[in-house]
């Protein structure tokens, strides 16, 4: 009886899956279709044509992107329209995930901490001449060395030839400000923070490494140009030194804990992670929910969707993405490895009872709410003044979505400010309602968007006046004389 109930269950699961891949293949083949956020559709001639009317590049990322932004936009107003304010734990939680794992791994490192010996400060000086930490003043004479012409780079040379034989300690850091073409650094007199090896390009490292504390190298060249180096006295860099030593030895305590997690781990890296990794820096919103595993190890899979959800946490600044579709192999192995690590970091909190105390649940949720409801209040979609407007949920959709359709116009025409959606608030939304970016559509839509800006270049070429400026052809002949 057990074994004929197992077979009729995994007859079941496999009617059911099958009719799941047979409905998104159904989606992603109706190509008239870009996206789907809760009720409402962008289509591929609306998408081609907010891609023309904004003048951008008709290129797939500025399809992805305008997509995107489209997803969270009508996302919110689903949420709104059905008087969602967001703010449930559970909402909040699975927004700041990545703030929570932030806080919860401080506090295991902290814990970790107390059992590394204390540090001896007066050890610090033999550490310092050592170079375990580096400090320096420097000055920089540009001529990138990959685009510089050899005259330019010779030129560079002399100069810091030139420069490197007035030096002293007196007027370094004069000279830095008067010659150095390294911004961060120049209105310093040259100074830079203390730093360890493999933070500064190697030939750097490797030039101030060849110096004693207070001798001053000749120019030492790098892809950025010539530098002339000062490794700063015990006594000058002593105060910085002192800062940031403590800092390099937590940093160094962590990755050796992360190195041993790992090495105990065996971590295993699927032959196809490299390529999959590039595809969802590409397109994260294709992965979502992509459960295809990409590296495991002890009681860890890393699938797509996690790859997604980690590569989404990291700042914009940081520009991950672009980063990750430009690397070789190699570093996709190490990025999904570290990805496992910080898997098992979390798993050693779990084991450790590490969690957020009542303050700091506090702050993320007023940090989380607020952003949703200035991004309702901008698009003009708040839950009160929608239910001012509709009586029924369905009514207040429609006007939510209408509201969001002007001011994505509004936008794409420079006619009002751009409304974040922070990826908190975008995780949430896409969890709670359905989303869906078609890849197929958004490759018709970059192509009717590319056929409307050449038709309408070459109606604005056609109508465009003939110049007065004759063309360059054989002289008039003169007109006859009167006789």
């Amino acid at each position: 009886m057990t074994r004929i109930r197992f077979r009729a269950a995994a007859l079941a699961a496999t009617v059911v899956l099958t009719a799941c891949a047979g409905l998104k293949d159904a989606l992603t083949a109706h190509v008239d279709t870009v996206a789907r956020a809760g009720g409402q559709e962008l289509t591929v001639q609306r998408l081609s044509q907010m891609m023309v009317a904004a003048k951008a590049p008709a290129r797939k990322d500025v399809a992805q992107a305008i997509a995107s932004l489209w997803v969270n936009y009508q996302l919110l107003g689903e949420a709104a329209a059905r008087g969602d304010s967001l703010a449930t734990q559970k909402d909040i939680d699975e927004g700041m995930w990545a703030q929570v794992a932030q806080i919860r791994l401080k506090k295991l490192f902290a814990a970790l901490s107390k059992d590394n010996p204390a540090l001896d400060s007066a050890s610090y000086e033999k550490h310092y001449n050592a170079g375990d930490l580096l400090a320096v003043r420097h000055i920089l004479i540009a001529a990138n060395k990959s685009t510089a012409k050899p005259a330019e780079l010779e030129s560079a040379r002399k100069q810091a030839e030139s420069i490197a034989k007035q030096a002293n300690a007196g007027n370094f850091a004069a000279l830095a400000k008067k010659y150095s073409a390294d911004p961060g650094s120049k209105d310093k007199g040259g100074e830079l923070p203390p730093f360890e090896k493999g933070r500064m390009v190697d030939e750097f490292y490797q030039g101030t490494m060849a110096l004693k504390p207070g001798q001053i190298s000749g120019p030492v060249q790098s892809q950025f140009g010539y530098h002339i180096i000062m490794r700063e006295t015990w006594a000058e860099a002593k105060d910085n030194f002192t800062k940031m030593y403590a800092q390099v030895a937590q940093q160094s305590a962590e990755s050796t804990y992360g190195a041993n997690l790992e090495k105990a781990a065996k971590i295993d890296v699927k032959p196809a992670a490299a390529k999959t990794i590039r595809a969802i820096a590409a397109d994260l919103d294709a992965y979502r929910d992509d459960h295809t595993e990409i590296a495991s190890a002890n009681n860890v899979d890393m699938t797509a969707a996690k790859v997604a959800k980690w590569m989404a946490a990291y700042p914009p600044q940081a520009q991950i993405r672009e980063k990750l579709q430009q690397l070789p192999d190699s570093v996709m192995g190490l990025f999904a490895k570290q990805l496992i690590v910080n898997e098992l970091m979390l798993k050693a909190a779990d084991s450790a009872k590490i969690g957020l105390d009542s303050g700091e649940k506090a702050n993320l949720r007023q940090v989380f709410t607020g952003a949703v409801m200035n991004a309702y209040t901008a698009l003009g979609i708040t839950p009160k003044s929608l239910s001012d407007s509709g009586k029924s949920v369905s009514e207040r959709q429609k006007i939510a979505a209408a509201r969001i359709e002007k001011f994505m116009d509004g936008l794409l025409s420079n006619k009002v400010t751009f409304v974040d959606v922070p990826e908190p608030v975008s995780r949430t939304l896409r969890t709670k309602f359905e989303a869906r970016v078609v890849a197929g559509g958004i490759d018709r839509a970059v192509t009717e968007a590319q056929k409307a800006t050449a038709k309408a270049d070459s109606a604005k070429a056609k109508n465009m006046p003939q110049s007065a400026v004759p063309a360059p052809g054989p002289a008039a002949a003169a007109p006859a004389q009167a006789p």
